[in-house]
This record gives structure tokens, sequence and C-alpha cells, in this order.
């Protein structure tokens, strides 16, 4: 590989050459307006804190309608290929393809990977309004597993020949007698593997060490699922015990009693590892609490394998695409969570601490704006400007 490609130290670590090449996928929709405002502000914050020592070389790489349309596939496998091989990637929204196949690009791109956290931090900016009284209480990492649970995709269609299949063996060689109506039932399986939660786990824990919270809650629904959310709980903690003991804190929560405590008390939590369909619920409604997804950044990273790909968290909103109206902030703090994994962290805190800046002043795009006290809402591209002048 070229000079400008991260390497990986015999002991996992990233080593970063100060020319960085960063695969890029612009997505669908309004991803065309936000991804140009990101590597501007980005690029902004990164000259200004290394004075020209650093820089971002940013490499396209096709996904989404666009390659479709021109390369006759959604996720093309030069694409996966790129963030494989740069270790590095981020991404604007991409649209869900119509009919058979892919059900999700987003997804197919994590399992062709095995990028197996999603990680979505929650924090709340002074300046955006938000539906709860103390919102600045609010201040969270998840890790949501990312390749099993729901996300394997293993179901079938209610009456069909697979679904009656399925049912006859786990009724004649399982035993299983309490499926309702079983001729019209739809079924789906949810594989847990004690690999994959306790490496989502272990990932979980490092973060918390590494952070200075040194403090993790699983969140699970194991009293009704006691093999599968259960085992993740159990899993959960055996990797507490082996690796992190006497270093991290550790309790559990069932997930409908998380849901009501962030509300309630967000303060008495820290870093949350969970599962996938859980960490779906609580990563937006924790989202909701600060402002929304469209301030929610993301990433979905292979610690082992040293491979991350960073992404806006909201869809591609067609009805504002091309309006200069979209807001972009979702994947510029996207970026800057690329900038803090590749351990550039003067430039990531020159990039919040400016986003600090304009909110608290009121400026934003007009999502955010038209709530706020004094909100003087910009179009996309006048608010990229905007910041990249405090960077």
């Amino acid at each position: 590989m070229s000079q400008t490609t991260i390497q990986l130290s015999d002991d996992g670590k990233l080593i970063v050459p100060s020319s960085v090449t960063v695969p890029f996928i612009t997505g669908d929709g309004i991803g065309a307006e936000i991804m140009p405002v990101m590597q501007q502000v980005i690029d902004a914050a990164v000259k200004a804190s290394y004075k020209g020592e650093r820089q971002i070389l940013w490499k396209e790489v096709e996904a989404g309608q666009h390659a479709y349309d021109t390369l006759g596939t959604y996720l093309p496998d030069d694409t996966l290929k790129a963030f494989a091989n740069y270790h590095i990637g981020i991404k604007g929204p991409l649209t869900t393809p119509v009919g058979g196949g892919i059900r999700s690009l987003n997804v197919a791109m994590r399992q062709g990977l095995d990028l197996y956290v999603c990680l979505r931090p929650v924090r709340w900016f002074k300046g955006i309004e938000s539906p709860v009284k103390h919102p600045e209480r609010v201040n969270m990492v998840v890790f949501r597993e990312n390749t099993e649970d729901i996300y394997a995709g293993i179901e079938w269609k209610a009456c069909s020949r697979e679904a009656r299949q399925f049912y006859e063996f786990i009724h004649d060689e399982m035993g299983v007698e309490k499926v309702r109506f079983p001729e019209t039932s739809a079924f789906g399986v949810k594989p847990v593997s004690i690999e994959g939660s306790k490496r989502l786990v272990k990932a979980a824990c490092q973060y918390a060490v590494d952070h200075g919270t040194n403090h993790v809650t699983l969140v699970h629904k194991g009293n009704i699922m006691k093999f599968t959310e259960g085992g993740f709980k159990n899993w959960g903690y055996e990797v507490n015990e082996e690796f992190f003991k006497d270093k991290v804190r550790m309790d559990d929560c069932i997930c409908d009693a998380f849901l009501q405590n962030a509300l309630i008390k967000p303060e008495a939590y820290d870093v949350i590892a969970t599962m996938n369909l859980n960490g779906d619920y609580v990563s937006d409604m924790l989202a909701a609490q600060v402002g929304g997804i469209g301030i929610s950044p993301g990433a979905n990273i292979n610690y082992e394998a040293g491979r991350a790909v960073f992404e806006a968290t909201h869809g591609t909103a067609p009805d504002i695409a091309g309006k200069n109206q979209a807001n972009p902030c979702s994947l510029i703090l996207s970026g800057v969570m690329m900038l803090e994994h590749l351990g550039w962290t003067e430039a990531a805190q020159l990039v919040t601490t400016s986003l600090e800046t304009l909110f608290g002043e009121g400026y934003a795009t007009a999502d955010l704006a038209r709530f706020m006290t004094n909100g003087k809402p910009l179009g996309t591209k006048e608010f990229g400007d905007a910041l990249s002048q405090h960077c």
C-alpha cells in the first residue's frame, strides 16, 4: 500500500501517516450537499491545527443509487476493498434498494467488513432546543452490536413454503408447541453468539478505561429471552471479570427499564453495551433528548482488524435534496469521530468548539434554528462556510 495508508502495528495500534487517504461515499439524496461541507470543515480544522503538516487525501468510491445507475450494483466490491485496505472511510446517507437482493446497504457494508461495533456518542450542545428539561445531563456512548441479532436477516414470510418447513422442524424435531397460529406465522431467527457478544463488550470496556469513565452498563431483555439476551448479559460479565476486573464497574439494566431511566436520570449512565435491536431503540431515543439524529454522529468499527467507517446517522431526505436546506452536522460530527480515531484530537476539538460557538450564537440550519430562542437559520453551504471560518 502507499505511504498515505493507515497501517497496523504488531499490537494492533493504528499507524497514521501525516497525509492519510480516506475513501468516502458521497451518498444519495442530500449526500451531495452535506459531504462537501463536511470535507470543507474537516480540512479547515486540520489545516488550522497542524499548519499544513497533516492532511486528508479524499478518495471517492461508489455506493448507492449512483453506483447502481453507472455500474449496475448498489455496493461494488471495489468499495468494500477500499475501506478494508485503507482501514478507514466515511459515507453519506444511502438509499435502501427497492425489491429483492440487498435489504440495506448499510447492513451489507457492516457485515461485509465485519464492523461489529456501531458506535454512537450522544451529547448535548448548548443552544440546541430539547424536549427534556436537562439535556446537559445526557452524555453517553452506545456500543451496539452490528452483525448479529436482527441484522442477520434470517426470516421467512408468512404462509411461505420456507415458513411451513421451519415450523415443521421446530414442532416435530424440537417439540415447540407455543406457536399460536402456525399456518399464518412469519418466523425469524435471532442469532447471538458468545464470540460476537464478548468482542462487543470488550470494546465497550476498553473504551470506558481509555476515556476515564470506567463504567459500562449492559442493556438487554434477558428476563424474557434467557439464552440470547440473557446470554449476552452473562457473557458480558465474564469479559469484565476476565479482562477488566477492578478497572470497570459493570452493571446491567432491562431494556424497557433503561429507556425510562435514561429519561429520568441520564447522568447515571456512561458507556452502554447492547445488542442490535435494543441499540437501535436506545441510540435514537437518546438522540431525541439532545436535538435529534441531525446532530448525532455514528461509526462502524472493527477494533480487532483496525477498520472503521464513519457515517451520517440519518436518511437521504429526498424531499429537501438540492434545496440547500440539509443539516450537515451528523456527518460533520462523524468526521470529528474520525479525527479522534486517527489521534488528531486537536482538530477534532477545534470543530467541536466551533460548533458550540455557532450554536451558542443561534446559527444553525433551519431544522434546528427554528426552535432556538434567537435562531438564525443558514443554508447548508452557508453553515459550512461559517463553521469553517470559526476553525
